[in-house]
């Protein structure tokens, strides 16, 4: 018999900032989504016993300050994501099972403005679930490596976040 593969655990650390209300913000429900997109990119990330993330709801102005920061852009965004896998990894194999049983490999921060992701969702017509979804599958993708500095690039990242919306039963918005 064949056995069957498990997937690995994820540890999701969610932090809410925001003041707005915020739907489907429970911890079960954002920890059930990050595990289903891990299952479905497990052969592309390095082997390991669990992965770990960073998940924060915050708003414009905590956003705007990350973006300054960072991108040295003086604006708030949607999302910003911080990817830890950026630099080569280490040869996990020659590491030996025991590196891989320490500690969970450390994906990233994914940080989304619910203020924006408010306004986004009333001008394409969808509600803040999916938006904010959408906008966490986005981060979620750019912690893998995914990047889009052309129409392209984009336009195949945004598919592939649809697929990811599509495994976990949110629609898929529209983006025109």
């Amino acid at each position: 018999m064949t056995p069957v593969p498990t997937s690995p655990s994820v540890e999701l650390s969610l932090q809410v900032t925001t003041p707005e209300p915020i739907p489907d913000d429970s911890a079960q429900t954002w920890q059930a989504w990050i595990q289903a997109w891990i299952s479905t990119v497990q052969d592309s990330l390095p082997p390991a016993p669990a992965y770990e993330l960073t998940l924060r709801l915050t708003d414009d102005a905590e956003i705007r300050t990350l973006n300054h920061q960072f991108r040295q852009l003086d604006r708030p965004t949607d999302v910003l994501a911080f990817a830890a896998l950026e630099t080569d990894l280490p040869d996990y194999n020659s590491l030996g099972i025991e590196a891989l049983e320490a500690e969970p490999l450390y994906l990233g921060d994914v940080i989304i403005s619910v203020t924006t992701a408010t306004r986004q969702a009333e001008v394409y017509g969808h509600s803040l679930t999916t938006e904010l979804a959408w906008l966490a599958a986005h981060g979620f993708l750019h912690l893998l490596g995914w990047d889009h500095p052309d129409e392209e690039s984009l336009q195949a990242m945004w598919a592939e976040q649809a697929q990811l919306l599509q495994q976990i039963g949110v629609p898929i918005p529209c983006l025109t």
